[in-house]
């Protein structure tokens, strides 16, 4: 079996934002002129991580994060650590880095490649923007409105409404809110895992990924020494534990820093697996209309050497496809059966 699962998943976004702390993230697309909406591939990464640790029933590793206070008295942010212990499941999936002062870094990279989830197509996706406001206006009874003067001081009731007065003003119980992006459309993602490097860690002490304190702990609690002795493979029965957690996850991951105005279930349409990278981008794909250049037609295709695995609410927004309403969990095993059936301790 070969050493690598590629999986592309499809999914609707209806008016929603992949991100809150600086509105909507975007890209500009210069084939066709548009800016368009992504999901980072941190953030779907950081989407699997959550729900494999809800899918195990097991919190996440945790961090410790790093402030230092110069001199001045002033506070900055330094490095934070990760444990580097693959007994916890974000760790040996996600990976981690450590560095630290007079201490060799530390470094696993991922198991997992992931991509952001992007636009299918920059024709199939749109971006509009919303004004939006926080109001209080019905009991200005209810919540009190503050006022501060020139020099920081806060103004009596009789001086707010000399102001008020003097000047026509008023003062709603109404926050506005302007320019909100939200983006609507059909997003793809796409992921490969490393099945050579998924359960186990290196025992390469010149580029460490642990300690040797901590391989002897491994070793104490079952991990096993794969034929050449270069790794470190977890015991049969965590990667068990751990197979069908990360199907789900892989499958149903959402985005989770979303705000509740922002809502969209984004609701997977189709997932293709294949051994074969070359092949799956042909399953899940978007073709441009013969008679118009500025319109693109989404497509799912069978294709010899990928699993194709098509969701009832597909049939919504691509023409010619037949789904099924069990379609997500056939993905779902499909994934268990191939990571099931890899010889790990090779």
């Amino acid at each position: 079996m070969k050493p690598y699962i590629y999986l592309r998943g499809l999914r609707i976004a209806e008016h929603t934002v992949f991100a809150v702390q600086d509105g909507q993230k975007t890209y500009y697309d210069p084939t066709f002129n548009r800016r368009v909406a992504y999901s980072s591939g941190q953030q779907v990464k950081r989407s699997v991580l959550d729900l494999l640790a809800d899918e195990l029933s097991e919190d996440r590793a945790p961090i410790t994060f790093n402030y230092e206070v110069n001199a001045k008295l002033e506070l900055s942010n330094k490095e934070p650590w990760s444990p580097c212990d693959p007994a916890y499941a974000d760790q040996l999936i996600g990976g981690w880095m450590r560095a630290q002062p007079g201490v060799v870094i530390l470094k696993r990279r991922s198991p997992l490649s992931i991509s952001a989830m992007r636009p299918l197509h920059p024709l199939l996706v749109s971006m509009n923007s919303e004004n939006l406001t926080f109001d209080r206006s019905d009991r200005p009874d209810k919540h009190p409105v503050r006022v501060l003067n020139a020099a920081g001081e806060e103004m009596s009731a009789g001086q707010i409404n000399d102001f008020l007065t003097s000047r026509q003003r008023t003062l709603p119980r109404r926050h506005w809110i302007p320019e909100n992006s939200r983006t609507t459309g059909l997003f793809v993602f796409d992921v490969a895992i490393d099945l050579n490097r998924l359960f186990s860690v290196s025992v390469n002490q010149h580029e460490p990924e642990l300690t040797e304190d901590r391989l002897k702990i491994l070793r104490d609690g079952g991990w096993v020494a794969s034929p050449n002795g270069e790794r470190l493979v977890a015991p049969a029965a965590r990667r068990a534990e751990l197979i069908p957690a990360l199907a789900s996850a892989l499958v149903d991951w959402h985005i989770t820093s979303n705000q509740a105005r922002t809502y969209s279930p984004q609701t997977m349409l189709a997932v293709a697996i294949s051994n074969n990278a070359s092949r799956i981008a042909g399953a899940i794909r978007a073709d441009l209309s013969e008679e118009n250049t500025q319109r693109a037609v989404p497509v799912i295709e069978p294709i010899d050497g990928v699993e194709l695995f098509v969701s009832l609410a597909a049939k919504g927004s691509i023409p010619g496809v037949s789904g099924s309403a069990d379609a997500v969990d056939q993905a779902k095993e499909k994934l268990i059966e191939m990571m099931s059936a890899y010889d790990y301790e090779q």
